[in-house]
């Protein structure tokens, strides 16, 4: 796995900040919130789209869901016109949905899990986005 650039690592830390501040308030009122769980980008790494741009691709953890999420590696991109894009993933396609985090600030999302009301902390949230992006990244074995 290839190691992020700080520039990268804060767009991320920004990407999640925007989030938070665009949706926090509604996730407190979902019956499945979880106060114990923050807001958090995790486990990303680069990620190159059928079209060549790149990105980058991970897990965010939310107080209600575990999701992949995709962000073009390009602070400035102009938000895409397309609010669906499917990534062919190892283990799989994936259905992703554009999310606007507000004027300027966007990323695409595919939720995986939408209640996460059972982790028990920050701690268990990561391992549970490593375990999500460790599967998402393996091939699914041939059939026999």
């Amino acid at each position: 796995m290839q190691a992020l650039t700080a520039d990268q690592y804060a767009r991320l830390r920004q990407l999640a900040e925007a989030w938070r501040h665009r949706h926090l308030k509604a996730a407190k009122r979902a019956p499945r919130f979880n106060p114990r769980l923050g807001v958090d980008a995790l486990c990303f790494q680069p990620h190159s789209l059928e079209d060549g741009r790149r990105g980058l691709l991970g897990a965010l953890v939310t107080p209600v869901s575990l999701s992949l999420a995709l962000a073009l590696d390009e602070p400035a991109a102009p938000r895409p016109a397309a609010a669906q894009l499917t990534l062919a993933l190892p283990s799989g396609r994936y259905p992703f949905m554009l999310e606007s985090l507000g004027e300027t600030d966007w990323w695409w999302r595919c939720e995986l899990l939408d209640d996460l009301s059972d982790v028990g902390s920050l701690q268990e949230g990561s391992r549970l986005a490593q375990q999500l992006m460790e599967r998402v990244m393996t091939p699914e074995p041939p059939s026999p």
